[in-house]
Protein backbone atom coordinates (compact mmCIF):
# COMPACT_ATOMS: atom_id res chain seq x y z
CA UNK A 1 0.00 0.00 0.00
CA UNK A 2 0.97 4.00 -0.27
CA UNK A 3 0.68 3.98 3.44
CA UNK A 4 3.63 1.03 3.57
CA UNK A 5 5.72 2.64 0.69
CA UNK A 6 5.58 6.04 2.61
CA UNK A 7 6.70 4.17 5.66
CA UNK A 8 9.62 2.36 4.15
CA UNK A 9 10.93 5.07 2.77
CA UNK A 10 10.75 7.21 6.08
CA UNK A 11 12.40 4.61 8.00
CA UNK A 12 15.02 4.27 5.55
CA UNK A 13 15.51 7.79 5.35
CA UNK A 14 16.48 7.73 9.18
CA UNK A 15 18.95 5.11 8.85
CA UNK A 16 20.58 6.06 6.07
CA UNK A 17 20.98 9.64 7.82
CA UNK A 18 22.04 8.79 11.09
CA UNK A 19 24.66 6.20 9.11
CA UNK A 20 25.87 8.81 7.12
CA UNK A 21 26.05 11.20 10.69
CA UNK A 22 29.73 10.97 11.11
CA UNK A 23 30.81 11.11 15.07
CA UNK A 24 32.14 14.47 15.34
CA UNK A 25 28.44 16.05 14.27
CA UNK A 26 26.32 17.37 16.87
CA UNK A 27 22.67 15.96 17.34
CA UNK A 28 21.75 19.35 18.90
CA UNK A 29 17.63 19.37 20.52
CA UNK A 30 16.00 20.94 22.75
CA UNK A 31 14.78 19.54 26.52
CA UNK A 32 12.10 21.03 28.29
CA UNK A 33 10.69 20.49 31.49
CA UNK A 34 9.67 22.25 35.34
CA UNK A 35 11.06 22.35 38.71
CA UNK A 36 8.06 21.58 41.34
CA UNK A 37 7.01 21.59 45.18
CA UNK A 38 5.07 18.89 46.46
CA UNK A 39 2.24 20.88 45.48
CA UNK A 40 2.76 20.86 42.04
CA UNK A 41 3.57 24.18 42.01
CA UNK A 42 6.47 25.81 39.85
CA UNK A 43 9.51 26.91 41.53
CA UNK A 44 11.08 30.21 40.04
CA UNK A 45 14.85 30.61 39.80
CA UNK A 46 16.31 27.44 40.23
CA UNK A 47 19.16 26.32 38.41
CA UNK A 48 19.19 23.94 35.61
CA UNK A 49 22.62 22.31 33.63
CA UNK A 50 23.18 19.94 31.46
CA UNK A 51 26.92 20.21 32.00
CA UNK A 52 26.99 22.42 29.03
CA UNK A 53 24.54 24.74 28.85
CA UNK A 54 22.95 26.50 32.39
CA UNK A 55 19.56 28.34 32.61
CA UNK A 56 17.39 29.23 35.18
CA UNK A 57 13.58 27.96 35.94
CA UNK A 58 11.45 30.78 35.23
CA UNK A 59 7.87 31.85 37.44
CA UNK A 60 6.19 28.93 36.38
CA UNK A 61 9.44 26.40 37.38
CA UNK A 62 9.88 25.72 33.78
CA UNK A 63 13.22 25.49 32.11
CA UNK A 64 14.40 24.89 28.58
CA UNK A 65 17.75 23.62 27.44
CA UNK A 66 19.23 23.42 24.23
CA UNK A 67 21.29 19.70 24.66
CA UNK A 68 23.78 18.10 22.44
CA UNK A 69 22.93 14.58 22.92
CA UNK A 70 26.50 13.35 22.14
CA UNK A 71 28.28 14.87 24.64
CA UNK A 72 25.54 15.82 27.54
CA UNK A 73 24.88 12.72 29.66
CA UNK A 74 22.45 14.46 32.30
CA UNK A 75 20.67 17.67 32.73
CA UNK A 76 21.26 18.33 36.72
CA UNK A 77 19.76 21.00 39.27
CA UNK A 78 21.05 23.27 41.79
CA UNK A 79 18.81 22.27 44.55
CA UNK A 80 18.10 25.51 46.20
CA UNK A 81 18.81 26.35 50.02
CA UNK A 82 14.78 26.62 50.68
CA UNK A 83 14.44 23.11 49.77
CA UNK A 84 15.61 19.66 50.90
CA UNK A 85 18.35 17.70 49.28
CA UNK A 86 16.71 15.54 47.27
CA UNK A 87 17.96 11.71 48.38
CA UNK A 88 16.75 7.71 48.42
CA UNK A 89 17.76 6.20 51.53
CA UNK A 90 20.31 8.91 51.84
CA UNK A 91 21.88 8.69 48.78
CA UNK A 92 21.81 11.76 46.99
CA UNK A 93 19.25 11.37 44.13
CA UNK A 94 16.24 13.44 42.09
CA UNK A 95 18.59 16.10 41.26
CA UNK A 96 19.38 14.67 37.78
CA UNK A 97 17.97 13.31 34.71
CA UNK A 98 19.29 10.86 32.09
CA UNK A 99 19.86 13.04 28.64
CA UNK A 100 18.64 10.09 26.96
CA UNK A 101 15.18 9.64 29.21
CA UNK A 102 14.77 13.07 29.34
CA UNK A 103 14.73 13.46 25.12
CA UNK A 104 12.00 11.18 25.42
CA UNK A 105 9.58 13.16 27.40
CA UNK A 106 7.80 16.16 27.29
CA UNK A 107 7.66 16.33 31.43
CA UNK A 108 10.82 16.37 33.18
CA UNK A 109 10.15 17.67 36.05
CA UNK A 110 12.41 17.72 39.06
CA UNK A 111 10.32 17.89 42.25
CA UNK A 112 11.63 19.65 45.63
CA UNK A 113 10.31 19.60 49.49
CA UNK A 114 10.22 22.96 50.90
CA UNK A 115 11.92 23.24 54.23
CA UNK A 116 10.18 23.35 57.38
CA UNK A 117 12.53 26.40 58.49
CA UNK A 118 16.08 27.86 57.10
CA UNK A 119 19.07 25.95 58.02
CA UNK A 120 21.76 27.72 59.79
CA UNK A 121 24.04 24.84 61.09
CA UNK A 122 24.89 21.86 59.43
CA UNK A 123 27.57 18.85 59.47
CA UNK A 124 29.27 17.80 56.65
CA UNK A 125 31.71 14.52 56.71
CA UNK A 126 34.30 14.26 54.16
CA UNK A 127 35.62 10.79 53.29
CA UNK A 128 38.58 10.15 50.70
CA UNK A 129 39.81 6.95 49.01
CA UNK A 130 37.98 4.18 50.99
CA UNK A 131 39.22 2.32 47.59
CA UNK A 132 37.69 -1.16 47.54
CA UNK A 133 39.58 -4.15 45.82
CA UNK A 134 38.69 -6.89 47.86
CA UNK A 135 35.78 -8.96 49.70
CA UNK A 136 38.19 -8.33 52.87
CA UNK A 137 38.55 -4.63 52.27
CA UNK A 138 34.79 -4.44 51.67
CA UNK A 139 34.32 -5.72 54.95
CA UNK A 140 36.77 -3.21 56.75
CA UNK A 141 35.03 -0.43 55.45
CA UNK A 142 31.55 -1.56 56.54
CA UNK A 143 32.55 -3.03 60.00
CA UNK A 144 35.24 -0.44 60.89
CA UNK A 145 34.87 3.19 58.84
CA UNK A 146 30.79 3.29 58.01
CA UNK A 147 30.09 2.24 61.87
CA UNK A 148 32.36 4.98 62.74
CA UNK A 149 30.25 7.52 60.18
CA UNK A 150 26.86 6.20 61.08
CA UNK A 151 27.63 6.60 65.16
CA UNK A 152 29.03 10.02 64.35
CA UNK A 153 26.17 10.96 62.08
CA UNK A 154 24.09 9.80 65.03
CA UNK A 155 25.74 12.30 67.24
CA UNK A 156 25.92 15.06 64.92
CA UNK A 157 22.41 15.69 63.92
CA UNK A 158 21.22 16.59 67.11
CA UNK A 159 22.63 20.03 66.20
CA UNK A 160 21.98 19.77 62.17
CA UNK A 161 21.55 18.18 59.26
CA UNK A 162 24.17 15.78 58.00
CA UNK A 163 26.18 15.62 54.34
CA UNK A 164 28.70 13.10 53.77
CA UNK A 165 30.86 13.47 50.46
CA UNK A 166 33.02 10.70 49.26
CA UNK A 167 35.93 12.38 47.68
CA UNK A 168 36.91 9.39 45.21
CA UNK A 169 38.25 6.24 44.56
CA UNK A 170 34.92 4.51 46.19
CA UNK A 171 36.32 1.18 44.66
CA UNK A 172 40.10 -0.28 43.70
CA UNK A 173 38.94 -0.61 39.84
CA UNK A 174 36.38 -3.11 40.89
CA UNK A 175 33.80 -1.77 39.06
CA UNK A 176 30.84 -4.15 40.25
CA UNK A 177 31.71 -2.77 43.84
CA UNK A 178 29.83 0.68 43.10
CA UNK A 179 26.74 -0.93 43.95
CA UNK A 180 27.81 -2.47 47.08
CA UNK A 181 29.73 0.74 48.13
CA UNK A 182 26.52 2.54 47.71
CA UNK A 183 24.08 0.47 49.36
CA UNK A 184 26.95 0.62 52.02
CA UNK A 185 26.03 4.04 53.19
CA UNK A 186 22.15 3.89 52.91
CA UNK A 187 21.27 5.51 56.16
CA UNK A 188 18.71 7.90 57.38
CA UNK A 189 21.07 9.50 59.49
CA UNK A 190 22.69 11.38 56.37
CA UNK A 191 22.81 12.56 52.84
CA UNK A 192 25.40 10.85 51.02
CA UNK A 193 27.14 12.01 47.51
CA UNK A 194 30.12 11.50 45.77
CA UNK A 195 32.71 12.17 43.70
CA UNK A 196 35.03 10.33 41.12
CA UNK A 197 38.34 9.01 41.37
CA UNK A 198 40.78 7.62 39.06
CA UNK A 199 40.22 4.20 40.44
CA UNK A 200 36.28 4.45 39.62
CA UNK A 201 37.20 4.82 35.84
CA UNK A 202 36.53 1.60 34.25
CA UNK A 203 40.06 0.84 32.88
CA UNK A 204 38.93 -0.81 29.71
CA UNK A 205 38.24 2.48 28.48
CA UNK A 206 39.22 6.24 28.09
CA UNK A 207 37.07 8.61 29.65
CA UNK A 208 34.28 10.03 27.41
CA UNK A 209 36.16 13.47 26.92
CA UNK A 210 39.05 11.36 25.17
CA UNK A 211 36.63 9.62 22.48
CA UNK A 212 34.55 10.06 19.67
CA UNK A 213 30.97 11.75 20.84
CA UNK A 214 28.40 9.66 21.45
CA UNK A 215 31.08 6.75 22.03
CA UNK A 216 28.83 4.15 23.77
CA UNK A 217 31.38 2.52 26.55
CA UNK A 218 33.69 5.19 28.30
CA UNK A 219 35.35 5.09 31.40
CA UNK A 220 33.02 6.88 33.94
CA UNK A 221 29.87 4.43 32.45
CA UNK A 222 29.67 2.73 35.46
CA UNK A 223 29.99 5.33 38.37
CA UNK A 224 27.81 7.72 36.18
CA UNK A 225 25.11 4.86 35.94
CA UNK A 226 25.56 4.43 39.94
CA UNK A 227 25.60 8.41 41.08
CA UNK A 228 24.58 10.80 38.12
CA UNK A 229 27.03 13.58 36.59
CA UNK A 230 30.43 14.09 37.85
CA UNK A 231 29.81 17.89 37.62
CA UNK A 232 26.99 18.97 39.76
CA UNK A 233 25.90 21.76 42.76
CA UNK A 234 23.54 22.14 45.54
CA UNK A 235 22.95 25.03 48.10
CA UNK A 236 22.39 24.58 51.97
CA UNK A 237 21.83 27.64 54.19
CA UNK A 238 24.32 29.75 53.24
CA UNK A 239 26.70 27.45 51.76
CA UNK A 240 27.05 26.46 47.73
CA UNK A 241 28.77 23.36 47.61
CA UNK A 242 30.03 21.79 44.02
CA UNK A 243 31.94 18.48 43.23
CA UNK A 244 34.09 18.52 39.95
CA UNK A 245 35.73 16.10 38.25
CA UNK A 246 39.77 16.78 37.92
CA UNK A 247 40.76 13.08 36.42
CA UNK A 248 41.22 13.38 32.79
CA UNK A 249 41.25 9.17 32.10
CA UNK A 250 43.09 7.77 29.32
CA UNK A 251 42.53 4.06 29.76
CA UNK A 252 44.61 1.09 31.04
CA UNK A 253 45.26 3.26 34.68
CA UNK A 254 46.73 6.29 32.70
CA UNK A 255 45.83 9.57 33.87
CA UNK A 256 46.08 13.10 34.15
CA UNK A 257 45.50 14.93 37.23
CA UNK A 258 43.45 18.10 35.38
CA UNK A 259 40.54 19.93 35.38
CA UNK A 260 39.69 19.75 31.81
CA UNK A 261 38.93 22.91 29.72
CA UNK A 262 35.03 22.45 29.47
CA UNK A 263 35.16 21.37 33.78
CA UNK A 264 37.02 25.22 34.25
CA UNK A 265 34.09 26.57 31.79
CA UNK A 266 31.36 24.57 33.67
CA UNK A 267 32.46 25.78 37.12
CA UNK A 268 32.95 29.35 35.85
CA UNK A 269 28.65 29.20 34.77
CA UNK A 270 27.63 27.08 38.01
CA UNK A 271 29.68 29.98 40.40
CA UNK A 272 28.26 32.88 38.00
CA UNK A 273 25.10 32.32 39.93
CA UNK A 274 26.34 32.37 43.36
CA UNK A 275 26.81 35.54 45.66
CA UNK A 276 29.92 36.24 46.50
CA UNK A 277 28.99 36.01 50.20
CA UNK A 278 28.59 32.48 50.37
CA UNK A 279 30.55 29.93 51.13
CA UNK A 280 31.96 27.58 48.80
CA UNK A 281 32.57 24.44 49.52
CA UNK A 282 34.54 21.97 46.33
CA UNK A 283 34.88 18.14 46.68
CA UNK A 284 37.82 17.07 44.15
CA UNK A 285 39.98 13.85 43.88
CA UNK A 286 43.02 14.94 43.23
CA UNK A 287 45.10 17.63 45.37
CA UNK A 288 46.00 20.95 43.71
CA UNK A 289 48.30 22.88 45.82
CA UNK A 290 50.15 20.22 47.86
CA UNK A 291 53.78 21.58 49.22
CA UNK A 292 54.60 17.39 50.78
CA UNK A 293 54.55 15.49 46.71
CA UNK A 294 53.31 18.26 44.17
CA UNK A 295 53.16 15.31 41.68
CA UNK A 296 50.04 14.27 42.14
CA UNK A 297 48.72 17.95 42.53
CA UNK A 298 46.41 18.94 39.39
CA UNK A 299 48.17 20.80 36.65
CA UNK A 300 46.49 23.88 36.16
CA UNK A 301 46.14 24.52 39.98
CA UNK A 302 46.76 28.66 38.75
CA UNK A 303 43.65 28.68 36.48
CA UNK A 304 41.32 27.33 39.66
CA UNK A 305 42.59 29.68 42.06
CA UNK A 306 42.08 32.80 39.25
CA UNK A 307 38.39 31.34 38.84
CA UNK A 308 37.83 31.16 42.71
CA UNK A 309 39.66 34.47 43.17
CA UNK A 310 37.63 36.80 45.82
CA UNK A 311 35.58 34.32 47.03
CA UNK A 312 35.98 32.35 50.43
CA UNK A 313 36.62 28.76 49.45
CA UNK A 314 37.53 25.45 51.48
CA UNK A 315 38.49 22.65 49.04
CA UNK A 316 38.44 18.60 49.90
CA UNK A 317 40.32 16.09 48.19
CA UNK A 318 42.16 12.57 49.06
CA UNK A 319 44.45 10.90 46.28
CA UNK A 320 47.79 10.71 48.25
CA UNK A 321 46.52 8.83 51.19
CA UNK A 322 48.32 11.29 53.36
CA UNK A 323 47.52 14.45 55.13
CA UNK A 324 47.81 17.90 54.45
CA UNK A 325 46.21 21.19 55.10
CA UNK A 326 47.28 23.69 52.63
CA UNK A 327 46.31 27.79 53.93
CA UNK A 328 46.75 29.24 50.02
CA UNK A 329 45.25 32.56 50.82
CA UNK A 330 43.30 34.11 53.98
CA UNK A 331 40.34 32.94 51.75
CA UNK A 332 41.38 29.95 50.37
CA UNK A 333 42.01 26.53 52.18
CA UNK A 334 42.75 23.16 51.18
CA UNK A 335 41.89 20.00 53.20
CA UNK A 336 44.07 17.10 51.39
CA UNK A 337 42.45 14.57 54.40
CA UNK A 338 43.95 10.79 55.33
CA UNK A 339 42.52 8.17 53.53
CA UNK A 340 39.49 6.03 54.92
CA UNK A 341 41.40 3.22 54.13
CA UNK A 342 44.87 4.55 55.30
CA UNK A 343 47.64 3.08 53.15
CA UNK A 344 45.66 0.73 51.17
CA UNK A 345 43.83 -1.17 53.90
CA UNK A 346 48.01 -2.39 54.97
CA UNK A 347 47.26 -1.10 58.82
CA UNK A 348 45.29 1.60 60.59
CA UNK A 349 47.34 4.64 59.27
CA UNK A 350 48.39 6.75 55.83
CA UNK A 351 51.66 6.74 54.65
CA UNK A 352 52.16 10.27 57.04
CA UNK A 353 51.21 8.41 60.49
CA UNK A 354 47.65 9.91 60.52
CA UNK A 355 44.78 7.53 61.32
CA UNK A 356 42.40 6.12 58.95
CA UNK A 357 39.46 7.79 59.29
CA UNK A 358 37.38 11.03 58.09
CA UNK A 359 36.95 14.82 58.22
CA UNK A 360 34.01 16.27 60.18
CA UNK A 361 33.29 20.00 59.37
CA UNK A 362 31.12 21.63 61.57
CA UNK A 363 29.10 24.52 59.50
CA UNK A 364 27.41 27.64 60.97
CA UNK A 365 26.10 30.49 58.22
CA UNK A 366 29.36 30.96 57.10
CA UNK A 367 31.67 30.33 59.69
CA UNK A 368 33.56 26.45 59.39
CA UNK A 369 35.15 24.81 61.96
CA UNK A 370 36.68 21.08 61.65
CA UNK A 371 38.49 18.27 62.84
CA UNK A 372 39.97 14.95 61.58
CA UNK A 373 38.21 11.64 63.59
CA UNK A 374 40.14 8.46 63.54
CA UNK A 375 38.53 5.50 62.53
CA UNK A 376 37.61 3.86 65.89
CA UNK A 377 39.43 6.42 67.69
CA UNK A 378 37.63 8.86 70.29
CA UNK A 379 37.24 12.78 68.76
CA UNK A 380 40.35 13.88 71.06
CA UNK A 381 42.88 11.85 69.44
CA UNK A 382 44.40 14.25 67.18
CA UNK A 383 48.21 13.19 67.70
CA UNK A 384 50.77 10.37 68.21
CA UNK A 385 53.45 11.07 70.89
CA UNK A 386 57.04 8.92 70.42
CA UNK A 387 59.29 8.50 73.53
CA UNK A 388 62.74 9.54 73.22
CA UNK A 389 64.40 6.66 71.54
CA UNK A 390 61.18 5.70 70.11
CA UNK A 391 61.23 7.92 67.12
CA UNK A 392 64.77 5.87 65.74
CA UNK A 393 66.06 8.86 63.07
CA UNK A 394 65.56 11.10 66.11
CA UNK A 395 66.26 9.07 69.01
CA UNK A 396 67.45 11.98 71.47
CA UNK A 397 64.15 13.65 70.97
CA UNK A 398 60.17 13.46 72.21
CA UNK A 399 58.06 13.39 68.58
CA UNK A 400 54.93 14.40 67.97
CA UNK A 401 52.83 13.38 64.85
CA UNK A 402 50.23 16.11 64.65
CA UNK A 403 48.30 15.63 61.25
CA UNK A 404 45.02 18.49 61.32
CA UNK A 405 48.44 20.79 62.32
CA UNK A 406 48.41 23.86 59.70
CA UNK A 407 50.25 27.48 60.30
CA UNK A 408 47.61 29.07 62.67
CA UNK A 409 48.19 25.86 65.19
CA UNK A 410 50.45 26.19 68.29
CA UNK A 411 52.66 22.75 69.14
CA UNK A 412 54.35 23.50 72.82
CA UNK A 413 55.47 21.25 75.53
CA UNK A 414 56.18 20.95 79.28
CA UNK A 415 58.74 18.84 81.10
CA UNK A 416 57.40 17.25 84.56
CA UNK A 417 54.79 20.63 84.81
CA UNK A 418 57.64 23.12 83.55
CA UNK A 419 56.51 25.11 80.32
CA UNK A 420 59.00 24.45 77.94
CA UNK A 421 58.30 26.49 74.77
CA UNK A 422 57.44 25.59 71.14
CA UNK A 423 58.23 22.25 69.65
CA UNK A 424 60.68 22.12 66.78
CA UNK A 425 58.78 20.97 63.43
CA UNK A 426 60.72 18.73 60.90
CA UNK A 427 60.13 16.65 57.82
CA UNK A 428 60.45 12.64 57.90
CA UNK A 429 58.71 9.61 57.06
CA UNK A 430 56.48 8.79 60.26
CA UNK A 431 57.91 5.69 62.76
CA UNK A 432 54.90 4.23 63.20
CA UNK A 433 54.11 3.67 59.65
CA UNK A 434 57.92 2.58 58.71
CA UNK A 435 57.25 -0.02 61.30
CA UNK A 436 53.96 -1.71 59.41
CA UNK A 437 56.86 -2.17 56.41
CA UNK A 438 55.45 -0.13 53.44
CA UNK A 439 56.56 -0.57 50.51
CA UNK A 440 58.96 2.10 49.08
CA UNK A 441 56.64 3.98 46.95
CA UNK A 442 54.44 3.99 50.33
CA UNK A 443 56.28 5.65 52.23
CA UNK A 444 56.38 9.63 52.06
CA UNK A 445 58.06 12.47 53.62
CA UNK A 446 55.77 14.68 56.15
CA UNK A 447 55.95 17.90 57.63
CA UNK A 448 53.26 17.29 60.52
CA UNK A 449 56.06 16.62 62.46
CA UNK A 450 57.40 18.07 66.28
CA UNK A 451 60.48 17.53 67.78
CA UNK A 452 62.06 18.66 71.26
CA UNK A 453 65.08 17.48 73.28
CA UNK A 454 64.05 16.86 77.16
CA UNK A 455 67.08 18.11 79.23
CA UNK A 456 68.39 15.86 82.49
CA UNK A 457 66.32 13.18 84.64
CA UNK A 458 62.59 14.09 83.90
CA UNK A 459 59.14 11.76 85.27
CA UNK A 460 56.55 13.26 81.90
CA UNK A 461 56.83 15.13 79.10
CA UNK A 462 53.81 16.74 77.72
CA UNK A 463 52.41 17.61 74.47
CA UNK A 464 49.84 20.46 73.68
CA UNK A 465 47.92 21.40 70.31
CA UNK A 466 46.17 23.89 70.51
CA UNK A 467 44.05 24.33 66.59
CA UNK A 468 43.49 26.82 64.97
CA UNK A 469 40.21 27.14 66.30
CA UNK A 470 41.63 27.75 70.07
CA UNK A 471 40.83 23.82 71.03
CA UNK A 472 43.60 22.13 72.97
CA UNK A 473 44.33 18.78 72.82
CA UNK A 474 47.17 17.07 74.89
CA UNK A 475 49.20 13.97 75.61
CA UNK A 476 51.30 13.31 78.54
CA UNK A 477 54.18 10.17 77.75
CA UNK A 478 55.74 8.50 81.23
CA UNK A 479 59.77 8.53 81.23
CA UNK A 480 58.98 4.77 82.29
CA UNK A 481 60.40 1.44 80.25
CA UNK A 482 59.19 0.52 77.22
CA UNK A 483 55.20 0.71 76.66
CA UNK A 484 52.73 -1.15 74.38
CA UNK A 485 51.08 2.15 72.43
CA UNK A 486 54.38 1.70 69.80
CA UNK A 487 52.20 -1.21 67.65
CA UNK A 488 48.96 0.20 68.05
CA UNK A 489 48.82 -0.60 64.47
CA UNK A 490 47.88 -4.09 65.76
CA UNK A 491 45.21 -2.07 67.37
CA UNK A 492 42.52 -4.54 68.61
CA UNK A 493 38.63 -3.85 67.22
Amino acid sequence: SKYMKERLLLYLFLTLGLMSMKAGDTTSITIKGYVKDADGHGIKGVVVNNGTNFTTTDKNGAWTLPTDTLTSKFISISTPAGYVLPAVNGIARGFYKDVRTAMKSAQNTFVLNKRTKPVTRFHYIAISDPQLRTISDQKRWKTETVKDIMHSADSLRRTGEVISVTLGDLVFDNMPFLKSFEASLRSNKLTAFQCIGNHDFNKAYAGAVNLKPGAVNYAEKNFCNQFGPLNYSFNIGKVHVITINNINYKGNHKYEETIMPADIEWLKKDLSYVPDSMLILINMHAPVWNNYEKKDNITNAEELKAVLAGRNVHVFCGHTHFYENVVVTDKLYQHNIGAACGAWWTSNMNRCGSPNGYLIADIDGTNIKWSYKGTNRPPEYQMRVYKVGEFRTQNTFVVANIWDWDTHCRVVWYQDGKYMGRMEQFSDDDEMFLRTKPLPAQMCKTRHLFRAKPTGRYRNIKVVFTNRFGKEYSQTIVNEGPRPAITDFKMKK
